[in-house]
């Protein structure tokens, strides 16, 4: 049975903190509350939970500040991610596991979640997409660090397709890029397509 925490946690995470309006944001637990049809005590436990992990910002007399992705944070995010995902492709490439069909379902998938009602949709398909390949890379510690960019990946994804209209179709003809260099067996355009797909994403993220 979920908790009133676990519940008001997930809401937070996956509702709120990806909602590209709710960036700048104060949140009042009454206000969560409400919404969410739980008590004020689970609320706050939650809210402290996504103050550790540094995803909300607890100010005395005004609730918790949703801030925007700075411009360090958006560096730092697709740096981690560029480091982890070329290592899977060059991993699954040698050792013969590279998820090249499971890969290309989620696309088809993704591809069909294109427009502006799906954004959010789209990106936990997007998300679904890379973890994917560093799943079969076969490192759990690895697999479990990439989880954790989960939220700062959805939140990101979320922005960047409201700042550029056409970025769907980018992000699905990148992706294919991907799947195809890793179906040749060739990791070097593999790295390549996704160091291009990153940088894509954050040069919107950074210059608006």
């Amino acid at each position: 049975m979920t908790s009133g925490r676990e519940k008001a946690y997930r809401f937070l995470k996956e509702t709120v903190l990806t909602d590209p309006a709710m960036q700048g944001e104060f949140l009042s637990e009454q206000m969560i509350a409400d919404r969410v049809g739980i008590s004020r005590t689970p609320i706050r436990e939650a809210l402290l939970l996504l103050a550790a992990e540094e995803l909300v910002s607890l100010v005395p007399k005004r609730g918790a500040y949703i801030a925007p992705l700075s411009g360090r944070e958006i560096s730092e995010l697709m740096e981690m991610r560029a480091l982890l995902e070329r290592y899977a492709a060059r991993r699954t490439v040698e050792t013969g596991t590279a998820p090249v069909a499971e890969m290309d379902r989620i696309l088809e998938e993704q591809t069909a979640l294109r427009g502006s009602e799906k954004a959010k949709e789209f990106i936990e398909a997007d998300h679904r997409f890379h973890a994917t390949l560093i799943a079969a890379a076969g490192n759990k510690l690895m697999a479990k660090q990439y989880e954790a960019l989960r939220s700062r990946q959805v939140r990101a994804g979320v922005s960047a397709l409201y700042r550029s209209p056409g970025r769907q179709n980018e992000v699905c003809a990148e992706h294919r890029h991907i799947v195809t260099a890793l179906a040749a067996e060739r990791a070097d355009v593999a790295c390549a397509a996704i160091d291009d797909h990153i940088a894509a994403t954050r040069r919107i993220l950074t210059e608006g």
